[in-house]
């Protein structure tokens, strides 16, 4: 089974943050954000892989190729105009039309079993499987429609009326017949490939019932980064991707009278002498000045963002 990692987005709700770092190189508790999809991909066995990309690159290509692309066999899909999530993976049809594939966004953080996804998928002998979880906030983020252990909905697109509590997680075990419905051109996933299986075929899911956090915002980073700090989950991410998930960087300095409160410190940041930095995120390279206060925040640069 090959990998698909979407990661061609702007992160527009991250601005003025994915100004600075394109969406899968923002750091989640000091590891960036692709590498919780990319541990999701090793720990499963998965050898190759296809990372489509649009705004900036170049930079997300080189951190794979200074890093021998983490022992997987990566190839590139550059979309010059962006595609979306379905369009997006339209443009791999041919190197991904021969087998089921693992597709995860670049932005998932979660403790995924993939064995137990795949395992479920191939049980069913389904078209295609996606990832739910059970969130508080599902009707404000945008709910699946369930019925009789499938899904029938996203949104109530189709026009079901049909609820769960469960949202879609952003990962999928998918089989070459997703292709029979994807669009070419800018479009999403839910509303061509998913819905085209839902009306056509089925569409079989599997609930999460572990992590799974949401990095869409300023605020949900933050909370992510807090809440992910020191956890197993982002060592074993930052060690499959050589980095160091310490709450505090190893290269940031803190003045020894400054005081750190649960928050996260990233590489190469500075915090000044009798500063007080609580519950918040400081982005790598950002700094907080002598004597400053900072609390429920995210830093980037010399900059507060409150979130």
């Amino acid at each position: 089974m090959k990998g698909f990692i979407l990661a061609a987005g702007y992160g527009e709700r991250l601005r003025p943050v994915s100004d600075i770092f394109p969406k899968p190189l923002v750091p989640v508790a000091n590891v960036p954000s692709i590498c919780y999809a990319i541990s999701i991909l090793v720990s499963a066995g998965i050898k190759e892989a296809v990372v489509n990309l649009h705004y900036r690159p170049e930079i997300i290509r080189s951190f794979f190729e200074e890093r021998d692309n983490f022992g997987l066999k990566v190839s590139f899909s550059y979309e010059p105009k962006i595609l979306g999530t379905g369009g997006g993976l339209m443009n791999c049809r041919k190197e991904l039309e021969g087998d089921d594939f693992l597709l995860v966004n670049s932005d998932v953080v979660m403790d995924l079993d993939v064995a137990s996804l795949v395992r479920r998928h191939r049980e069913s002998s389904s078209p295609g499987t996606v990832v739910l979880y059970r969130a508080a906030g599902a009707a404000s983020i945008g709910q699946a429609g369930v019925r009789d252990g499938r899904v029938v909905d996203f949104k109530n697109f189709l026009g079901t009326g049909v609820a769960s509590g469960l949202v879609y997680t952003g990962a999928a075990v998918l089989s070459p017949s997703i292709f029979r419905y994807l669009e070419e051109g800018f479009s999403s996933i839910v509303y061509t490939g998913y819905t085209g299986l839902i009306t056509h075929e089925r569409l079989d899911f599997y609930e999460h019932e572990g992590l799974w956090l949401d990095i869409g915002s300023i605020g949900s980073l933050r909370t992510a980064s807090l809440g992910l700090a020191d956890t197993p989950l982002a060592k074993r991410a930052a060690a499959g991707c050589g980095f160091d998930a310490s709450p505090v960087a190893r290269s940031a300095r803190v003045a020894d009278d400054a005081k750190v409160v649960a928050s996260v410190i990233g590489e190469g940041c500075a915090v000044g002498p009798g500063a007080r930095v609580v519950s918040s995120l400081l982005l790598p390279g950002s700094s907080v000045e002598a004597g400053a206060r900072i609390e429920n925040a995210v830093v980037l640069g010399g900059e507060v963002l409150k979130a």
